[in-house]
């Protein structure tokens, strides 16, 4: 069963509680996702989207992951 933009926000919401996320998509493999937080205060892009695939645990990982593709946004909230 294809994953669902619900249960990646529920992934993310683990990893970052009081970050305002958005996840966008329907077709089960590609996502756009917007995560806020202040965790990514004073870190850069690459490590701010780097926590960010470290909290999918895995889904992205290799050929066979259920996430194919992620256009993602981080930032610390202004």
């Amino acid at each position: 069963m294809p994953i669902q933009a619900q249960e990646i926000e529920t992934l993310l919401r683990e990893t970052f509680p009081d970050a305002s996320i958005v996840v966008q998509g329907d077709d089960g493999a590609h996502f756009a996702a917007e995560v806020i937080d202040e965790s990514f205060r004073g870190k850069n892009r690459v490590q701010q989207q780097r926590a960010v695939y470290a909290a999918l645990k895995g889904k992205m990982d290799g050929p066979h992951g259920e996430i194919h593709a992620l256009a993602l946004t981080t930032r610390a909230p202004e």
